[in-house]
């Protein structure tokens, strides 16, 4: 499904595995960008394939096991794919209690680790549209979304969803710091901003800033 089309940048959506985590392909001039790869990577993989598309990135928002799970089958196929992830949250891909696997009663979940770690105000470059790391931990201790402005653009991860927020009943978690975050750094962006979440529909900052419960 393709969700966003503008500045030259279009995103494939490919809900995974049992909880539809929302994983997404940033295809650019024959690679690509994937953010998020979840449960059941399969038909990730063989999407890729038949858009004969190479992973440049693996790009993660953080790292509980239902975001991370499908890292390794990337990996597996395009060894070069450099896996990036929040600099606070390295040791989740390697550690399955703290990427919640263990104690959600999942299978045990590992990734490779990350080849490279990124920050909150470090940039990206996709082709030649730029993606800033913006901090909303608090579902996690530090995970982060990423912001497009030419595109319009801020991928969300489990911080804001459309209508809701990310737990916070978990370990790791704090809701005073997730919705701070959420008010300073993705409340702040233009109205029209498009948010593309973890798990659910699109929305758009002014939408969540009008009719989310959780933020008024």
């Amino acid at each position: 499904m393709i969700l966003h089309a503008e500045a030259g940048l279009i995103v494939h959506c490919l809900p995974l595995g049992e909880l539809m985590t929302n994983c997404y392909v940033l295809p650019d001039d024959g690679e690509c960008w994937v953010v998020d790869p979840g449960l059941s990577p399969q038909p990730l993989v063989e999407y890729l394939r038949r858009q004969a598309l190479t992973p440049r990135r693996v790009l993660l928002t953080h790292g509980h096991a239902d975001h991370i799970a499908g890292v390794s089958a990337v990996k597996a196929a395009w060894p070069e794919a450099v896996v990036t992830a929040p600099s606070a949250e390295a040791d989740f891909l390697t550690d399955p209690v703290r990427n919640l696997s263990l104690p959600f009663g999942m299978v045990r979940i590992t990734a490779p680790a990350p080849d490279e770690l990124i920050s909150p105000g470090d940039e990206l470059m996709l082709g030649e549209l730029a993606w800033r790391a913006l901090d909303t931990a608090g579902h996690t201790p530090g995970g982060l979304s990423y912001y497009c402005p030419a595109a319009k653009v801020a991928i969300t991860g489990d911080a804001l969803f459309a209508g809701s927020v990310g737990r916070t009943d978990i370990p790791g978690a704090s809701e005073a710091q997730l919705l701070a975050n959420i008010r300073e750094h993705l409340l702040t962006l233009p109205d029209e901003t498009r948010i593309l979440p973890g798990h659910g529909p699109p929305s758009t900052i002014g939408d969540e800033r009008r009719t989310n419960p959780y933020l008024r």
